[in-house]
This record gives C-alpha cells, sequence and structure tokens, in this order.
C-alpha cells in the first residue's frame, strides 16, 4: 500500500524502542488504536508502516539498507517518545528519527508545513509517554531545530511517571487529567491536518504544471495573441503603480513607533501599594514588549524618571521615543482606579489618548484584565499590527490569585541587585506566591532564577544550586511552555550549569520568537555567543539590548567584557569606569576592571581596584591589599592573596574560577591551572564564560589548558 500523496511509501511512519512494548504491548495497542481512529477521520484510506520488531542495535552493527531508507519516505513520522527513545546510540534515534528529519527537509515540502489556519506544524509529531528530562528534550529539539511539542500519554501521580493506559483504573488521580480516548483523537486530527495542509500544496503545484494555453494562427502570419498583448499592458501598469503609488501615498514623515511607560504615581493613600502599582506598569510594558510592531524601552530606563519634574518632551529624547505612556493610580481596598495617558512627543508634546479605569478587584485575572486593555488600546492608537498569537499572549492571565501576584511582584522587585540578602528576600516571596498558587508557572521561574544567581554569585556552590534550579525551572516548564519567562531560565540554565550551548541558543531564540523587545533574553544571548567566541554577534546583541534599556546596568556591564574580550582595553577600562560613576558597587566592574587594567599594563590602579573587591565581597579574608606592600611586586601581593582565597576554600565555598583569574595576573601557571581544573569539577557557572578572558592568553599552548577546553566543548 503507497500513500496518498505519489511518490511516498507511506503516509505515517510510527517509530519506537523495543523496550518500551514489551509486557503490555503499549505501543502495539496505540497503533492499533490510532488506525481505528483514522478509518473515521479521514474519506481515503491511510497507510501505517508499523515494524512490530524493529531493529534496536547500536550503530556500529547496524546499517540501513534501501528498504528502510524508502519507508521513511512518509508524510508523518510519529516517534514514540519515552526515557529509552532519546538515545543517540540507539537505531531507532540514528536511523528513523535523524534520518526521516534529513530526508524531509530536502523534500519537496520541508519539513514544516503550512497548515490551512495560518500556523506551521512539523511533519514530526512525536508522542511522549514519559516526562523527560530536560537533557532529553534538548536533545530532541536539537534534532528538530525548535521546541519539542507533542501529544502527551503520561499518568502521573506523586512518584508515578508511565504511560497512560487505555483503561486506567484511577482515571481521575492523573495529575495530567488526560484520556486515553481524547489524545488519540488529537493525533488523528493532528494528522489529518498536517497531511490537508500537504495535499493543498501539492494539489496546487499539479495544478500549474497540468494547465495549457493553445493559441490559434493563421497559415503565414504571426500574429501576437490579444490576451498576450493585454497581459503586456496589465503588467506595465502594475509594474508602474508598484513604483507610483508608494511614492503618491507614502507620509510625510514616518514615526518609528518607540515606546516608554514610564512609573506610575502612587496616588494611594498607603506607600505600601507602590509595589501594586509598578506591577500593573510592568504587566503593560511587558505586553507592549510582546508586539514585534512596536520597540518599548524596558523599565530600567524608564524607572529614573520616577516623581521627576522632567517635561514629556524631555523624558522622550533622554529615552529616545516618540512616545510617552504615564500613569496615576490609587488602590484602596479592592477598588482601583487608574488614569492612563499616550502622548506623541517628536517635536513637541501632543496628547493621544487617554482612558480611567474604576473597578474592583476580585481576584489577579481583574489586574491582567485591566493590563492587557491597556496594551492593546495604545497598540491600536498606534496602528501596530498584533498578530493573533501575540494577542493570545497578551490576554492569557497566568494566575488567578491576587495575593500570590503580590508577591511574584515583590519578589520580582528583590532581583533587581546581586547581594544575598536581596536573594533571601526575593525566594521567600516566590515561595509565598508558589504555595498560594502551586500552579503559578512564574513563581518557579523566580525560586530557579534565585538559585542561578545565587551560584554565579558563589552564594551557593553549584552543587546545591544546580538540582533546586533545575525542580524549580522543570516544574514551570510543566505548567506553562508559552512564556518567554520560561525559556529565558531554561537558556540561562543550559548556559550556566549545563555547559549545553546548543540547547542555550535555541532557548534564547525561542524566547526571542516569543518576547522580541526581552533586553533579559538580549543580554542572555550576548553572554552565550562571549562563551562560543562569537564577540561581533555577541555585541549586536548587546547594541539591542541597550537600545531597548539604555539606563540597564545587567547590559552595561557585559558591554564593557565584550569590549575587554575583543582586546580593546582602553574602551574598556573608560566604560567600566563609567559604570562605576553610575553604581559604585557594582560586581560586574568590581570583577573585571582590574583584568582590563592588568592587560594594559595599569597595574598600581589594578591592585586598588582589587582592594576594594575584597572591601566589599571577601570581608573575613585576609586583606594582602591593606597591608604594607612597599617591598612587595605586583605579582607577589596577587599571589598571596590568590592563596588567601585558595586556603579557604576548605571551609568555604568560592567560585574557583574567581581564585584562578588572581593567579592568572600573577602569572602563576600551575596554580591557575589547577584552579581551573577545580572550577571544572565542581561545575563552577562561570567556567565557560572566563575563558575567553585574555588574562588567559599565555596557557593557550599548554596540555592542560588545551584539554580543558576540550572537556567544556568550546568551539
Amino acid at each position: 500500500m503507497s500513500s496518498i500523496i505519489e511518490a511516498y511509501k507511506y503516509d505515517i511512519f510510527i517509530s519506537y524502542r523495543q523496550k518500551d512494548n514489551k509486557g503490555d504491548k503499549w505501543v502495539s495497542e496505540v497503533v492499533d488504536a490510532l488506525k481505528t481512529e483514522l478509518e473515521s477521520t479521514f474519506k481515503e484510506e491511510i497507510s501505517v508502516y508499523f515494524d512490530i520488531n524493529p531493529h534496536n542495535g547500536l550503530l556500529e552493527t547496524h546499517d540501513v539498507d534501501a528498504s528502510l531508507k524508502d519507508k521513511l519516505k512518509c508524510l508523518v513520522f510519529i516517534p514514540i517518545i519515552s526515557r529509552t527513545y532519546c538515545d543517540p546510540k540507539s537505531f531507532a534515534w540514528e536511523h528513523e528519527f535523524k534520518a526521516f528529519v534529513e530526508e524531509a527537509s530536502k523534500d519537496q515540502f520541508g519539513l514544516k508545513v503550512k497548515l490551512p489556519n495560518g500556523n506551521v506544524a512539523s511533519r514530526v509529531l512525536p508522542v511522549r509517554i514519559n516526562d523527560l528530562d530536560i537533557s532529553d528534550t534538548n536533545l530532541c529539539e536539537s534534532i528538530l531545530g525548535g521546541v519539542f511539542r507533542g501529544i502527551d500519554f503520561i499518568y502521573k501521580e506523586p512518584g508515578v511517571n508511565r504511560p497512560l493506559r487505555s483503561n486506567e483504573e484511577n482515571p481521575h488521580d492523573n495529575l495530567n487529567h488526560t484520556i486515553y480516548r481524547n489524545q488519540i483523537n488529537k493525533v488523528a486530527l493532528a494528522i489529518k491536518e498536517i497531511i490537508t495542509a500537504i495535499e493543498h500544496y501539492g494539489q496546487k503545484s499539479e495544478g500549474i504544471s497540468k494547465e495549457i494555453i493553445n493559441v490559434k494562427t493563421e497559415k503565414g502570419k504571426k500574429p501576437i495573441s490579444k490576451t498576450i498583448i493585454a497581459s503586456v499592458i496589465i503588467l506595465a501598469l502594475f509594474v508602474l503603480g508598484y513604483f507610483l503609488i508608494p511614492i503618491l501615498s507614502k507620509p510625510k514623515e514616518q514615526i518609528e513607533k518607540t515606546i516608554a511607560v514610564i512609573p506610575f504615581i502612587n496616588d494611594s493613600p498607603s506607600d505600601s501599594n507602590l509595589y501594586f502599582m509598578n506591577g500593573i506598569m510592568e504587566g503593560v510594558l511587558n505586553h507592549l514588549q510582546t508586539i514585534k510592531d512596536l520597540t518599548p524601552r524596558s523599565r530600567t530606563s524608564a524607572e529614573k524618571f520616577r516623581n521627576t519634574s522632567k517635561t514629556i518632551p524631555e523624558i522622550a529624547k533622554e529615552l529616545g521615543v516618540n512616545y510617552i505612556v504615564e500613569g496615576v493610580g490609587q488602590k484602596s481596598g479592592k477598588m482601583i482606579h487608574l488614569s492612563i495617558t499616550l502622548y506623541k512627543s517628536v517635536k513637541k508634546e501632543i496628547r493621544l489618548w487617554g482612558h480611567s479605569y474604576d473597578q474592583e478587584i476580585h481576584d489577579a485575572k481583574d489586574v491582567f484584565r485591566i493590563e492587557s486593555q491597556l496594551a492593546e488600546s495604545i497598540a491600536e492608537e498606534l496602528k501596530a499590527v498584533i498578530t493573533p498569537q501575540e494577542k493570545q499572549r497578551i490576554e492569557k492571565a497566568p494566575t488567578s490569585n491576587l495575593a500570590a501576584y503580590e508577591d511574584y511582584l515583590l519578589g520580582k522587585s528583590y532581583l533587581n541587585r546581586f547581594y544575598r540578602q536581596n536573594y533571601d528576600v526575593a525566594m521567600q516571596h516566590f515561595e509565598l506566591a508558589k504555595e498560594k498558587d502551586t500552579n503559578y508557572a512564574l513563581a518557579y521561574v523566580g525560586i530557579s532564577e534565585v538559585w542561578i544567581n545565587r551560584s554565579l554569585s558563589s552564594y551557593s556552590s553549584p552543587g546545591e544550586a544546580t538540582p533546586k534550579a533545575l525542580e524549580a525551572f522543570n516544574k514551570a516548564y510543566e505548567l506553562d511552555s508559552t512564556l518567554a519567562e520560561v525559556y529565558v531560565c531554561r537558556s540561562w540554565i543550559q548556559n550556566y550549569l549545563m555547559y549545553d550551548y546548543q540547547g542555550a541558543e535555541l532557548s534564547c531564540k525561542k524566547a526571542l520568537s516569543l518576547n522580541p523587545n526581552n533586553t533579559d533574553v538580549r543580554t542572555g544571548y550576548a553572554n552565550l555567543l562571549v562563551i562560543l567566541g562569537r564577540f561581533k554577534e555577541a555585541s549586536e546583541q548587546i547594541k539591542i539590548a541597550l537600545n531597548l534599556d539604555p539606563m540597564n546596568l545587567n547590559s552595561k556591564g557585559p558591554y564593557c567584557i565584550i569590549m575587554f574580550c575583543s582586546r580593546r582595553y582602553d574602551d574598556a577600562i573608560m566604560a567600566f569606569n563609567e559604570l562605576l560613576k553610575i553604581d559604585p558597587e557594582n560586581g560586574t566592574v568590581l570583577d573585571n576592571l582590574p583584568l582590563a587594567l592588568h592587560m594594559a599594563g595599569r597595574y598600581t590602579e589594578a591592585l586598588q581596584v582589587w582592594e576594594s573587591v575584597f572591601s566589599i565581597y571577601f570581608k573575613g579574608y585576609a586583606n594582602i591589599f591593606k597591608q604594607d606592600n612597599k617591598l612587595k611586586s605586583y605579582k607577589e601581593i596577587l599571589n598571596l592573596q590568590g592563596d588567601s582565597l585558595y586556603w579557604n576554600l576548605r571551609t568555604k565555598y568560592i567560585n574557583p574560577s574567581e581564585i584562578a583569574q588572581i593567579y592568572a595576573c600573577a602569572g602563576n601557571k600551575g596554580r591557575t591551572l589547577d584552579m581551573l581544573e577545580y572550577a571544572f569539577i565542581k561545575h563552577d557557572p562561570n567556567l565557560p564564560y572566563i575563558f575567553r578572558y585574555p588574562i588567559f592568553d599565555f596557557l593557550k599552548d599548554d596540555k592542560r589548558f588545551k584539554n580543558l577546553f576540550h572537556k567544556l566543548n568550546l568551539p
């Protein structure tokens, strides 16, 4: 039996591991059920290839023969994804899954097809029968080249993770609330969507190729067809119109849709409602950021203008925007009053739009409804295009629990500075938000981010932080895998905690597709590109981040580091010092400015900055810099300070990469390599990043350094 599309062998190919079809024959049962469902879904007969005895050998012992290649020429490929399927050494993974993706990517329809509703679907339709580890999910996404999505047949209870049965004894105990019969129907309907799209594509191509035009001519004459003449005239008019009409209709001045939402004024009787007004302002801004047709400035840049006396044109000029949103709000008990105004300020201030909201707040959905209405009204006034996907994300309420939402906002407000006490308070609020709404995905994202930041800042060891960050992230991903914040968090985990740079780049790109104006993901992507040695691309990403959020200190720091890694030491030192004036205790500056000064040969200044670092961040350690060092050389002082940290490692965790940098500047080759190797053993999250630092250039030909470079899988 062949496919309904000529030149294809089968319509559907079922791929699985034999291990998953032992015992109760789960795969065989689902295939039988699917075949029955397809009969009632399609008018024509659909062919399914399912080998009851598939190969399960290793790559080294099996070859793909021509017959299997022929069978893989199908329209839809369904891998039964389990914990055992995600194995690059298995026959099914290498010779079926990967082989189909490569084959489909090159055929006439491509791996992804446009559905009748305008969406795009992959011809790989995964059926998932186990919750996967993040590493297995990353493995699948690395083959698919995008986010892993499928139809789940998973039964979950506390401590239970198994395939969903057709006849469950206690179906209501399933935490996923999925019903076997419904999932079979979903698979069949998904197949129909894909095949319908392919049929439509194929018929369109075929119709054009079969069209025949007969032109009658008289003997001895070569007349020009009237149809051809008319076509030429129409074509000429079309070309003329194409170039002329835009010129005639083009407005004299096209206003770029750059916009800033300045901090809302809290007009409430209590100052304790300030964070609530900040939350509404940030909610509106987040919604505007998801709209690709707009270019909003991020909150940190707008924060400068809280309680400002500057005029709207002055604010617009400083932020480099053409539109400003300002608001005044009051909250008393459950009642909220908001007055919002949109201004255009290209040459002078013009009030475009204003609206007031008076509403009783019963739950968080009421707040989110106001935020989404405001964002959509502003976008409509600016004639910005909102796609259906953007509209869906804007109108989605992340929680209905107002108290949980308030705790989440409070937690976020403490994550803007990298201090231990800030992380502790932020964690308390995220935990409270999670307790008040156990299905609040963003609360788990917040918890995961705290652990990631604690690990990066040496406040927690990677061994303590990584499993907790992963646990919180996996829960967030399980609850809502459509949030940009989830993919930002995943990219940080993959980049810093797992050394999975390919997976991190996929996560960054996915986050940008969901929120193209997200400063965090642009900055995170720039940091990843530094690790990959792609400094030009890193510079482009950080410039976009700074354009979106010119005052964001968390983006300014990486900007300085990119210049340092590009060997532009004087420019880097100047940029570091400018940032230090704004934020005298900025950790990124204090960690990296002495390194730039060292590479520029300005050793006295480097020692002065290192003294500040130890005074702020390494209290309780022997501070050699404060001692009388008149008789000691620059390198001797650094060696002694490195030793003071080195010996403290026995009692207190410090990221070994920080000690390695001091030893590198001291020229202590042996101790530098010791610390870098120890950093790898401890899975120091900063290790891949600092490997690109010029201070390690003197180690590039060393075998131990090369071996570490290879272990880190750096390009």
